[in-house]
């Protein structure tokens, strides 16, 4: 069985609580108040930027040639061509690119960044594929499940989860778990508990992610 089979009873409840959560609800079904979206496409701004050097990291760890390629060319596409895009989103909801350059990452998002970059810093390469994978493989979940419910009739939203739900995204995390797979093949029975550990943790956050655009979460002092 492969590794990414065994996270499936680590990674469902999370995912489920995910689909739950009011936002997501509401992000599907296009009723999501507008200025909780525009909070969240700010901060995933921020977070998009720190997870270009996650990309970076992982290049530099990589054990091969193919794999440090593969890296290379996440980050080259991450702040290159995602994060234009993700400009070009934001604009129509009113957010300019100065707008977006001047947020101010909130407690959870430099939480979770400051997580990803630590495991990639300092840990092995296996642990910094097992804390990337629950971003990709939580909104591949998150798009392909709403996109079952249909689209809602809110064109950004319905933009949003077709993103996330196509081809192109299905790919990639069909891609990033096959790599933790190789990695978890090879590795001892502590280092797959730790890289369980990683994914839980990562996959936590992308539901506090969600749950602070619903609150606006601000620092309070």
């Amino acid at each position: 069985m492969a590794f990414t089979d065994d996270l499936e009873p680590v990674a469902e409840p999370i995912w489920t609580s995910i689909l739950d959560h009011p936002a997501v609800t509401e992000l599907g079904d296009g009723t999501l108040d507008e200025d909780v979206f525009r909070y969240w496409v700010k901060q995933d701004y921020v977070y998009l930027v720190e997870y270009g050097r996650l990309f970076a990291l992982g290049a530099a760890k990589s054990p091969d040639l193919q794999r440090m390629s593969t890296f290379a060319t996440l980050l080259d596409e991450t702040i290159n061509t995602e994060m234009d895009l993700h400009r070009s989103y934001a604009a129509a909801f009113g957010i300019d690119e100065t707008e977006l350059e001047a947020t101010e990452p909130s407690p959870t998002t430099r939480a979770y960044t400051d997580f990803l970059i630590r495991v990639a810093a300092m840990g092995t390469f296996g642990d910094l594929v097992a804390a990337l994978l629950p971003c990709m493989w939580g909104f591949n979940e998150t798009g392909r499940r709403l996109a079952d419910r249909g689209r809602p009739d809110h064109e950004q939203y319905a933009a949003w989860i077709d993103m996330y739900a196509g081809e192109d995204f299905t790919e990639l995390t069909t891609w990033c778990k096959g790599l933790l797979d190789d990695v978890a093949a090879d590795a001892t029975d502590a280092e797959r508990e730790r890289y369980t550990h990683l994914f839980r943790r990562s996959a936590q956050y992308e539901y506090r992610f969600w749950d602070a655009a619903w609150r606006r979460e601000e620092w309070g002092v």
